[in-house]
């Protein structure tokens, strides 16, 4: 049993979709399971379209690109008349009417789960089709249906024991005889609700197949060679790792490393399922194998968050910080699913960094105002440096203020925004 995993760069385009289907010529086999993303920026479109709908605006040119995007695709790899066509007219149908209902601020979560995962539904459709064109005859299978979570939409904790019995009954016979194609990011409510695992969540989908399943392995096939030390396209002189410790990756996607999603590894280390990060344009490489060892990384790890807000709570009767304050501006981030990156504790305010949400900022702040004088920041970046060494932080920091810093023996975080120019 192995379960793979393509990301939106991977089937972004009709040439993308050819080279994943040579890539599973010669591997595809029964007892696989691959989990596909939405088709390059799908999920970005569909975010705008939300945008544009709560904000009152027409989005209709919005649905009308997403859809010919998906057509124009569709018409490069099949013959006309192929069923696929009815298959993806029926879903535009069912998103337009799904987009009919009120959006507001109060529902925006659980509206968001219930169109976000059409372009997983998309995705995934037109790669089976392809596939079985291709004579790789493959089962297509609505990940609703046996991954199942809380209600917590936007960013849904998984029922494993639901989700793994389902797995077993559902899929596990399937698997005997055929391969199946289903959705990365994407889930159900016991209320059968659609929701969503949090961006990026389709390797955490591909983690979550695999132990529900008992695979031998994971392989995640994305645009770069494997784990790099940095992001290709920012720095250059990037270093692959051939492999690296469950507890290396755990911490690198913790500060925000995007080659896998954070919560990926805990369930296969878990498990002691090896995860494998290889490229879709160089298949036959060996890529990254992140398994139980004890070899620690030795070059600096370079890891940037972009749309980051600081956000500092000032006491205003003259005491210092305490732990009841700490619990309370704690309480309300969890109430509001809020992930804290970076924390900083001085005798008199609390300053933390977190990722841009829409929303969730103006929600906190009037939730604490009462207690709190607050200050915020929006649009800054997040440095992280793992195992430093000997190297000068003054250099990533050219052209660059810095709000906030700090350092422990093996990291170096660095809250900072560009210089205006004079």
């Amino acid at each position: 049993m192995v379960v793979y995993k393509f990301g939106g760069a991977s089937v972004k385009d009709a040439d993308a979709i050819k080279n994943l289907a040579e890539i599973l010529r010669n591997r595809l086999r029964r007892n696989m399971v691959i989990v596909v993303s939405a088709m390059g920026k799908t999920t970005n479109a569909l975010e705008s379209i939300l945008e544009l709908k709560l904000d009152g605006n027409d989005f209709s040119l919005n649905s009308a690109k997403l859809k010919e995007f998906h057509f124009q695709i569709c018409s490069e790899l099949f013959p006309n008349g192929h069923r696929v066509f009815l298959l993806l007219e029926n879903l535009f149908i069912a998103l337009e009417k799904r987009l009919e209902f009120d959006l507001n601020k109060e529902n925006y979560d659980e509206y968001y789960d219930s169109i976000i995962g059409y372009g997983e539904l998309l995705s995934s459709r037109i790669v089976m089709e392809y596939l079985c064109l291709e004579g790789m005859i493959t089962l297509w299978k609505d990940a609703r249906e046996f991954i199942k979570t809380n209600s917590d939409f936007r960013f849904a904790k998984i029922n494993w024991s639901l989700t793994k019995a389902l797995c077993q009954s559902q899929l596990k016979p399937l698997l005997e005889s055929y391969p199946i194609v289903t959705q990365g990011f994407i889930g159900s409510s016991e209320q059968n609700l659609p929701t969503t695992l949090g961006r990026e969540g389709s390797d955490f989908t591909a983690a979550i197949l695999a132990t529900s399943l008992n695979a031998q392995s994971v392989i995640i096939w994305k645009d770069v060679p494997g784990v790099l030390n940095a992001d290709p396209k920012r720095y250059s002189d990037t270093v692959l790792f051939q492999e690296i410790g469950y507890e290396e990756a755990a911490e690198m996607t913790y500060y925000g490393a995007s080659v896998i999603h954070p919560k990926t590894i805990k369930p296969l280390a878990i498990a002691g399922i090896p995860l494998f990060v290889k490229s879709f344009l160089k298949p036959d490489s060996d890529g990254t194998k992140i398994h139980q060892t004890e070899q620690i990384a030795q070059v600096p790890t370079y890891i940037l968050k972009e749309k980051q807000v600081l956000v500092s709570f000032k006491v205003t009767d003259f005491t210092f910080i305490e732990e009841n304050h700490i619990h309370q501006v704690y309480e309300q981030l969890r109430a509001l699913k809020l992930r804290v990156n970076m924390l900083q504790i001085s005798a008199i305010s609390i300053s933390l960094v977190m990722d841009s949400q829409l929303f969730m900022l103006e929600k906190l702040l009037t939730n604490l105002k009462p207690f709190f004088e607050i200050r915020y920041n929006e649009g800054l970046e997040l440095l992280t440096i793992l195992h430093p060494g000997q190297i000068s932080v003054a250099e990533h920091l050219k052209g660059y203020e810095v709000l906030l810093e700090q350092s422990t023996r093996n990291t170096i975080q660095v809250v900072r925004r560009k210089k205006m120019e004079n």
